[in-house]
């Protein structure tokens, strides 16, 4: 893949990068190689990005860089199931440590431990010497990377355990250091677990899309790979089928379950002319596709993409863990060497007992559970998120949205269907039809919703919209349209276009009923009335309530009539209106209500509303499927237009600041209490071990997976989830 000039970004794959510890060390070592300008990784996808100068350095040089760390990178890696974790060798090293520490055990509780077993000219205990071997074996799932991590001067977790195994040896510890070992090792094991899963549901999402699919060729079905489909390709696709590329239905017709991309679990008929996505499901019925993108470009494809950079964008609990965790490590380092010192210089403390308590130390500076906690707990909420039909594009996102105390919504489009109906046309002079047809005229070149209802509205009529002769069109954002009309200046658009002659009894009738009043006519006076309604979306009002109920101030931002809003507003039971708003002005609202409110969210299209998504802490686009613009701009994006998925969005990201700070919160207060306790010897090593790292990395893992069993049916009524 190409950047910018002379510039290249390659792509690996790193075994071992599991935690951002891990991503840190990768880009400081890095930093330093000539050729390189950034390097940014994902410990849950293990993927490594590196922007290089082309020609001054290659892929083998970046591979013999992160070796000398203890990395191991490759151009591709199957994820394994996480399963399969517990049958790797990691796992069959951790397996005979334990045995060989348990048997160990077993011996000192019997009395025979003490046997001394001859090795000329030494006499070995039988438990220490198991114990021994437990520590050897179990510790060589991360003493050579520990060794490795002592070359290149880095105080990672698997130099610390290094030197806490080899310190508790050398002072004759045994049974602490095989303790440490096998924990150690578990612990490794139970975070790559925690991991795994979380990399696969981002895999799972990869998987949705089908290997094969039947193509028509010269007017015969042909069985090819779904990747090596192209543009223009029909596919015929039949019931039980996923679909293998997003495209039109050109022939017959079926029943499509869309779950996969929209999150909709009732599946929606499609039809001639109707959009399809690849990995969604034909459930029945015949389908003729006319492929629209190859694999690569796909919706799906796209959300995967979008899904793996977002661990990217982390959030600024992720950027304060990060930064807390360069100091921490060394400080409490610092302080192992001190404890271990002054005792014994200054006041003359035995050196075996201040010995055990600095390492004591060391294991606790190991600051994995604080790192693990927050990325997963991320990948996690994103994941399930994805599954529901909402795309949420980084950690950042995910924690601002759990703020937003103020949600603004766009009107047409998007708390209506956007599909606006003419349901009056009222003649100010001459006759209806006259006005409908001269509204049709003008509005024939425009592409709003509410032109387009004023041009099918005519052609239903049976009125001629292409015979007159149109010229110099010109539309004004947020007023209406202009053109000249058979050689006369004609205006289509609101009553503040016209100098006289508006009826404003008949304007307000209209607005108090939640209709909006088209007024076409030259500038001097209106010729007619014309009145357009926007129904409001079914799950409208009950995502509102649910929102209100959550604590979440609403307002509605609109370029109608301040009735007409007002009416759409009381119906929906919306919070507050700004009506009579210019493009421009949307943007003008939405830092109102950040200033007024706290952090605010804005819901629109993606497309016009683009200015007020970009200034709010959270833009939210709807209906992003097939959308690319929709889902490049947006921070978040609902895949379908079903409003419903806004409260479950706002209380999954409260679920998840919550959980992200209560993993944060009991790792510091663990390794804390711990390191209070180490100098009046009150924490062992294997207390450290079993309950700093092995015990806190379990429960802040098992924490952060707890939000894919997220449901958005739970937050129907606005109840969040309380654990």
């Amino acid at each position: 893949m190409t950047g910018e000039l002379g510039r290249r970004v390659l792509e690996f794959h790193v075994e071992g990068m599991n935690c951002p510890d891990c991503v840190r060390r990768v880009r400081d070592r890095l930093a330093g190689v000539d050729g390189v300008h950034a390097a940014e990784g994902s410990p849950v996808a293990r993927r490594l990005s590196v922007t290089v100068d082309e020609g001054l350095i290659d892929r083998d040089r970046i591979r013999r860089e992160l070796g000398k760390i203890g990395f191991v990178a490759r151009d591709e890696v199957a994820a394994g199931a996480p399963s399969q974790i517990w049958f790797s060798t990691h796992a069959a090293r951790t397996y005979v440590s334990a045995s060989l520490f348990a048997l160990a055990l077993v011996l000192v509780l019997l009395g025979v431990g003490a046997a001394p077993l001859r090795i000329p000219p030494v006499g070995v205990p039988w438990a220490d010497l198991l114990f021994l071997l437990a520590a050897l074996i179990g510790g060589w799932n991360f003493i050579p990377a520990g060794l490795r991590a002592a070359g290149a001067r880095s105080l990672d977790m698997n130099f610390l355990m290094t030197v806490a195994i080899l310190g508790a040896i050398g002072i004759g510890e045994f049974l602490e250091a095989g303790a440490i070992a096998f924990l150690f090792s578990l612990a490794e094991l139970l975070e790559g677990y925690a991991v795994e899963r979380a990399r696969q549901s981002i895999q799972a999402l990869m998987q949705l899309s089908p290997d094969r699919a039947r193509v028509l060729r010269d007017g015969e079905e042909v069985v090819v790979a779904a990747d090596e489909l192209h543009r223009d390709d029909l596919v015929v696709v039949r019931g039980g089928d996923k679909i293998p590329a997003d495209g039109t239905v050109v022939e017959g017709g079926g029943v499509v379950d869309e779950s996969t991309i929209t999150g909709e679990s009732i599946p929606a008929d499609r039809i001639p002319g109707d959009e399809v996505f690849a990995g969604t499901i034909c459930a029945g019925g015949y389908l003729k596709v006319l492929v629209t993108r190859a694999a690569g470009e796909t919706t799906l494809a796209e959300i995967v993409r979008i899904i793996e950079e977002a661990e990217s964008r982390r959030s600024r609990t992720e950027r304060f863990v990060e930064r807390f965790a360069r100091y921490y490590t060394p400080s409490v380092t610092v302080a192992a060497v001190l404890v271990v010192v002054v005792p014994t210089l200054l006041f003359g403390g035995a050196f075996a007992t201040w010995f055990v308590r600095g390492l004591t130390l060391l294991v606790i500076a190991c600051p994995c559970a604080l790192v693990i906690s927050t990325p997963v707990a991320v990948v996690s909420g994103i994941t399930a998120a994805a599954r529901h039909g909402v795309l949420i594009k980084g950690g950042q996102y995910l924690e601002a949205m759990g703020g937003v105390t103020a949600m603004a919504f766009d009107k047409t489009g998007t708390l209506t269907h956007g599909h606006p109906e003419v349901t009056d046309v009222i003649a100010l002079q001459g006759t209806e039809d006259e006005a409908l047809a001269l509204a049709a005229a003008v509005e024939d070149r425009a592409e709003h919703p509410i032109a387009r209802a004023i041009v099918r509205a005519a052609e239903e009529r049976g009125l001629s919209v292409g015979d007159r002769v149109v010229h110099q069109f010109e539309a004004q954002l947020g007023r209406g349209v202009r053109a000249e009309v058979d050689g006369e200046e004609i205006w289509v658009g609101s009553e503040e276009l016209f100098a006289d002659g508006v009826p404003g009894d008949q304007l307000a009738a209209l607005h108090r009923s939640g209709k909006t009043a088209v007024l076409v006519g030259p500038a001097t006076g209106p010729l007619g009335v014309i009145a357009v309604s926007d129904r409001p979306r079914e799950a409208a009002a009950e995502a509102i309530r649910a929102l209100r109920s959550a604590g979440v101030h609403t307002a509605m931002l609109t370029g109608d009539h301040r009735e007409t809003a007002d009416a759409i507003a009381s119906e929906l039971g919306i919070d507050e209106v700004y009506a009579g708003l210019k493009p421009a002005d949307k943007v003008d609202a939405v830092e109102r209500l950040e200033a007024e409110h706290g952090h605010a969210a804005m819901v629109g299209d993606g497309v016009n509303d683009g200015p007020a998504l970009s200034v709010a802490s959270v833009g939210i686009a709807m209906g992003a499927a097939g959308s690319d613009v929709a889902l490049e701009t947006a921070d978040v994006a609902l895949m379908s237009d079903d409003l419903s998925r806004l409260p479950y969005l706002h209380a999954l990201s409260r679920t998840g600041r919550r959980v992200i700070r209560q993993n944060i919160i009991a790792s510091l207060v663990a390794k804390f209490a711990l390191a209070i306790g180490v100098p009046f010897g009150l924490v062992s090593l294997v207390a450290a071990v079993l309950i700093g790292d092995m015990g806190a990395s379990l429960a802040v893992t098992t924490n952060a997976l707890r939000l894919a069993r997220v449901r958005p049916a739970s937050y129907r009524a606005g109840v969040e989830d309380r654990a």
